[in-house]
C-alpha cells in the first residue's frame, strides 16, 4: 500500500512538472526592441514627426500586439495586426504633431501576448518656431 500511495505521489509531482513547464513555454514569448526612446532632438516646428520602433519576437510563439496607445493625441502609433511569427521582426511607426512649438516627451504604451507583455516607449525632443 505504501509503494502504491508513494507511485501516485511521484506520478503527479511530475504530472505537475510538466503542466507548469508546458504553461510556462507558452508564456515565454519575449519581445525585444532594438530601441525604446527615439529623440528627436531640436526640430523646427512642421518637421517631419515619423519614427519608427522596430522589434523581434525572440519567443517560440506567435507574437500579437493586442494594443499601442499613446497618452496623448497629439502622437499616433500605427503597429501591425497579424501576428509576428517567432524570430521574425516588425515596427511600430509613430507620428508626433510637429506644429505644437516646445520640449515634448510622450509615451507609447504598447500591450502584448509576450512575457514582457507591457512595454513603454518614449519619444522626446523640441520644436522651436519657424524663422
Amino acid at each position: 500500500m505504501k509503494k502504491t500511495v508513494f507511485f501516485l505521489f511521484i506520478l503527479s509531482f511530475l504530472t505537475l512538472g510538466l503542466y507548469a513547464r508546458n504553461n510556462q513555454n507558452q508564456t515565454n514569448d519575449s519581445i525585444a526592441f532594438v530601441k525604446v526612446t527615439h529623440d528627436y532632438g531640436t526640430i523646427k516646428k512642421g518637421s517631419n514627426g515619423n519614427c519608427e520602433f522596430k522589434f523581434t519576437n525572440k519567443g517560440k510563439i506567435p507574437l500579437i500586439l493586442s494594443n499601442v496607445q499613446a497618452t496623448c493625441g497629439c502622437t499616433i502609433a500605427e503597429w501591425p495586426k497579424a501576428p509576428i511569427m517567432p524570430g521574425k521582426s516588425g515596427s511600430i511607426k509613430v507620428k508626433y504633431n510637429t506644429n505644437l512649438v516646445g520640449t515634448f516627451n510622450k509615451s507609447i504604451q504598447v500591450r502584448s501576448n509576450a512575457t514582457n507583455s507591457f512595454v513603454v516607449l518614449t519619444i522626446k525632443g523640441t520644436i522651436t518656431p519657424k524663422e
